[in-house]
């Protein structure tokens, strides 16, 4: 590309060979002249040019993703005059493409979908960097929210928005983090009755739900939320009833779980966080039988996130367990849990829980309390036995696994994880076991 502003058409021209040139070369020319555009002073030009244009999706997904990386690594360019002008403009990008005619939107929605992601971290990495923004969430509700076609694009950027704040790609200091990080937490209680309101509005629709679990995980990660608040919403309610149901899809059993997790994870001080973590410790202990279903229907992707479930209730209440087993929030159904995912026959399964287990030896023994092990010592004996069982080879079985596959690793991180707790057994009991379960 030489020095002069290209013209809309020669872009065009461009974009096309990039998608749609049968030439691999062809392909690769188009690919280095676009690049060299959007590391130009005119990539911010075109590519508003291009979204107003809307002649096609591919051009909107080029000029999606310049304008992300031009405001990621390249905001510097712009004068401060003409941030607001930016912001106005991406607003109004997001709310035309939606109303692109519902015949383009069948043709292209996969494609539309990453349009609107770009724009949307487009739209959050401005706000991170554009400090005269003030009270963007307000900004974007107040934009939004009155429309239920445009709550899916409202929820997008609240949920990468939070996501964004610790970004390398952004150019912020850990002052202006600092004043992002307390702006959200602000408006953090605005943002999950939208998504409450969201969810009652648009009831069991599966991709809307989904996005409403992201976007509440994505808050929870940021470390924002009153947890007061949450456990007084019922958005939970309708996390754990989506659990519960068999007929559940892999994506929204997906969604769901990491909700969770994310929100175990975030109260990890229990003691500060007590009824949002006596929900959620409830919630999860709910969820027995919805694992032997995915168990029976041999669904492996839902036994996974039933485990991580409970892996990370067993580690968000490891303290409370320790301090006072069997009681309250320290009470030792989590466990239980834990050593029914150790029997499932996909090694994988309990694969996800040695984490815990590390630590919960790991504070036993600093403990040192022969009281306490006594109490832990059988669910440790028990799931030795499981492990004797799923590091055993098949019958039919020639030779020594190698180290480096993955059953192999899985029988070294077995091996780790014994050293780490035998001594709540005892080493000849634990061989005694170990060779009981072998023949």
């Amino acid at each position: 590309m030489d020095g002069a502003k290209p013209s809309l058409a020669l872009v065009y021209q461009a974009v096309q060979a990039l998608y749609h040139d049968p030439d691999p070369a062809g392909k690769e020319r188009a690919s280095v002249w676009l690049g060299e555009l959007q590391r130009s002073m005119y990539a911010w030009e075109v590519s508003d040019q291009l979204l107003q244009l809307k002649q096609d999706v591919e051009s909107c997904y080029f000029a999606a993703q310049t304008m992300k990386m031009k405001i990621q690594t390249s905001f510097y360019e712009l004068p401060p005059e003409t941030h607001n002008a930016l912001r106005d403009s991406l607003l109004t990008h997001i709310q035309n493409l939606k109303d692109l005619s519902p015949i383009i939107i069948l043709l292209f929605t996969v494609n539309l979908l990453l349009v609107f992601h770009m724009l949307a971290l487009a739209i959050a990495d401005l706000a991170l960097q554009m400090a005269s923004w003030k009270g963007c969430v307000q900004t974007l509700i107040e934009k939004y929210s009155t429309d239920i076609s445009s709550m899916p694009f409202l929820v997008e950027i609240l949920t990468v928005l939070p996501e964004e704040v610790h970004s390398r790609s952004l150019r912020i200091g850990a002052n202006r983090r600092t004043e992002i990080i307390e702006d959200l937490a602000f408006y953090s209680t605005t943002v999950v009755t939208l998504l409450t309101t969201c969810v009652e509005k648009t009831g069991d629709d599966e991709k809307m739900l989904i996005k409403v679990f992201r976007c509440l995980g994505s808050w929870f990660n940021l470390g924002v939320l009153d947890s007061n608040f949450m456990a007084s919403n019922q958005l939970f309610m309708v996390v754990f009833q989506v659990l519960q149901r068999d007929e559940t899809s892999t994506n929204l059993h997906e969604a769901a779980s990491d909700c969770v997790c994310s929100a175990l994870y975030a109260i990890e001080n229990v003691d500060t966080h007590m009824p949002l973590a006596v929900q959620l410790f409830r919630g999860v202990l709910t969820l027995e039988t919805a694992y032997h279903m995915a168990v029976a229907r041999e669904d492996l992707d839902k036994v996974l996130n039933y485990c991580r479930i409970f892996t990370e209730l067993c580690e968000t209440f490891l303290e409370t367990t320790v301090r006072s087993p069997g009681q309250g929030t320290g009470d030792l159904r989590m466990l239980e849990l834990l050593l029914i995912c150790a029997g499932h026959p996909q090694y994988e399964v309990v694969e996800i829980s040695f984490n815990f287990w590390y630590r919960l030896g790991e504070h036993l023994y600093k403990i040192n309390d022969p009281a306490l092990n006594t109490i832990f010592r059988p669910y440790i004996q028990r799931l030795l036995h499981c492990l004797a069982r799923h590091c055993q080879l098949d019958p039919d079985h020639e030779g020594i696994p190698e180290e480096t596959d993955d059953f192999g690793e899985f029988r070294m991180r077995v091996s780790d994880l014994v050293k780490d707790v035998i001594f709540l057994v005892g080493s000849m009991e634990c061989f005694s076991q170990v060779t009981k379960k072998v023949c």
